[in-house]
């Protein structure tokens, strides 16, 4: 029933669309505003090979990010549980935590996609390529709403995400990047066994109720994203999409497409392996495992 009123829904956003484009009003607005802003004279042009890896590994650690989250949310009775070991750099006063094995996992690919993220803004202000996904004229709100009307219509945007992305695009990557990531990363820190205990003035500041309601959203809107990204790279000019964004070529061949169906089957293999028996031993290593 949710999913024909939800085709019934997108219909209706479809014919509604198409039938403002007719107006005059509208025909001369996507004029003026073609979907996408002017980037600044000194903008990078191309995808550099960095940035294939970055995406690769960003996709990686999101997906298993996102699978293990939900197991955490959905895990009535873990399997088993981790202890940290209370030696070396990381030795406290304070007795390790004991947690679930599935939130062991899930913290370890956080640790891991904060670390690669912190290398890609690193990367991205070095190089200049901040300047393709960060807003740096106004225009790209009526941009923004260009694009959007031509997606909705399903007559799609010019695209040329060699050179620049469109308004929309600019938008979605730049709320990723610099507010849902942060999001995620100080709302999971919060409710992580890492938040220092029985400090109430912290605890009063940034209640665990707080970080909750940010925390699952979060992860909603980065599926919600994935999904959206992956159905428009499809079917936008698949191949010199993928082309782009996993071989930095700008053609039409299938080096892209063969990277990115190989990262595909990484990725799958990565979710089938991460379950209980082959994390046990994994897990051993840096801590106790428990019943």
């Amino acid at each position: 029933m949710w999913a024909a009123a939800a085709v019934v829904a997108l219909a209706a956003v479809v014919l509604l669309a198409r039938w403002a484009r007719e107006l005059e009003p509208i025909q001369d607005f996507l004029l003026q505003y073609p979907g996408h802003s002017e980037l600044p004279a000194n903008a990078p042009v191309g995808i550099p090979a960095w940035l294939g890896w970055q995406h690769f590994l960003n996709a990686f650690f999101l997906v298993l990010i996102i699978r293990s989250g939900w197991q955490v949310r959905t895990t009535a009775r873990p399997k088993a549980y981790w202890t940290r070991k209370n030696t070396g750099l990381l030795k406290t006063k304070a007795k390790p935590a004991k947690i679930s094995l599935e939130l062991w996992f899930h913290l370890s690919m956080d640790v891991l996609w904060l670390l690669n993220g912190a290398v890609f803004v690193v990367l991205l202000f070095a190089t200049g390529a901040w300047m393709r996904i960060v807003p740096t004229s106004w225009d790209i709100v009526p941009n923004a709403l260009s694009a959007g009307l031509q997606y909705a219509s399903l007559s799609w945007p010019v695209e040329n995400g060699w050179v620049n992305y469109n308004a929309l695009q600019v938008l979605a990557y730049f709320a990723v990047v610099f507010i849902a990531a942060p999001l995620a990363a100080i709302s999971g820190a919060r409710m992580s066994p890492a938040w220092p205990k029985g400090n109430a003035a912290l605890d009063k500041a940034y209640p665990m109720e707080v970080a909750r309601k940010i925390h699952f959203p979060v992860m909603l809107f980065f599926t919600g994203f994935v999904i959206m990204h992956v159905a428009l790279v499809l079917c936008t000019g698949a191949l010199a999409n993928l082309n782009h964004m996993f071989a930095a070529r700008q053609d039409a061949g299938w080096l892209g497409f063969g990277i990115f169906a190989a990262s595909v089957v990484v990725m799958v293999g990565a979710c089938f392996l991460a379950r209980p028996v082959f994390l046990r031993p994994i897990a051993g290593t840096m801590g106790k495992i428990s019943k």
